[in-house]
């Protein structure tokens, strides 16, 4: 294995807490109740998912569709969308950072693998989710970062786990992608050819699930993961 690719929102990060700061700055922006615009909030996402898993819209979009699908569903102008994915990235504290995240990252690097990001974007872009990785350190083990908004592609379109593979001259084959949602990170690598670990909170354990695919309680269960195939017990 020479390279280690990690989904960010809820893998590495709270993607709730962030929600939730958005939630609340565009309430006070625009003068809405919270409770009513928190429910936009988890409409939009939920129809943006449905919308990318039947491959609608176009992937150079994906942010500003998102975005404008919100401002839509809120009535209000795309702007204070923008605004309150400002706010959010500013207001959030290190507690957005996951239990056992940057012991994974740590754990990986020490292994002298490659290790990249691969995320997609919804209501804000990935610079700001660049500037909390960089925030709460956890940039310090990331040699790089791939981003739907600046890929023109989004998981579990095979372009997103190319683009690393490209970068970094590597084979799918050598290549572990790690990630929470079954169908974008756990499918979507395996038909782009690389090993694919799935978060499952219902799992007790590290177990194998496919030839090439493994479940896992928490994202720290990728070092298991590695260290059984660097054994050559999978």
């Amino acid at each position: 294995m020479k390279l280690v690719s990690f989904d960010v929102w809820n893998t590495l990060l709270d993607i709730n807490l962030m929600l939730d700061e958005i939630a609340v700055a565009i309430a006070k922006i625009s003068g809405q109740c919270v409770a009513d615009v928190a429910l936009a909030v988890a409409n939009a996402r939920a129809e943006i998912k449905g919308r990318r898993k039947n491959r609608q819209g176009k992937a150079e979009r994906a942010l500003e569709e998102s975005q404008e699908l919100l401002a839509e569903i809120l009535g209000v102008d795309v702007e204070i969308v923008k605004r309150a994915a400002a706010r959010a990235t500013l207001n959030v504290d290190e507690e957005i950072v996951l239990p056992g995240a940057k012991e994974a990252l740590e754990g990986v690097k020490r292994k002298n693998l490659k290790v990249t990001v691969t995320g997609n974007v919804m209501f804000w872009p990935g610079s700001y989710t660049r500037l909390l990785l960089e925030r709460f350190g956890l940039m310090d083990c990331i040699d790089k970062t791939f981003f739907a908004d600046e890929v023109l592609a989004y998981k579990p379109m095979p372009e997103m786990f190319q683009k690393p593979l490209e970068v970094f001259n590597i084979e799918p084959s050598e290549a572990i992608h790690i990630g929470d949602t079954y169908a974008e990170d756990f499918e979507g690598a395996l038909k782009a050819g690389l090993w694919a670990v799935w978060i499952n909170p219902g799992a007790e354990k590290v177990r194998k699930i496919h030839g090439r695919g493994f479940d896992v309680p928490s994202v720290d269960g990728i070092l298991e993961v590695l260290g059984r195939i660097e054994a050559g017990s999978i």
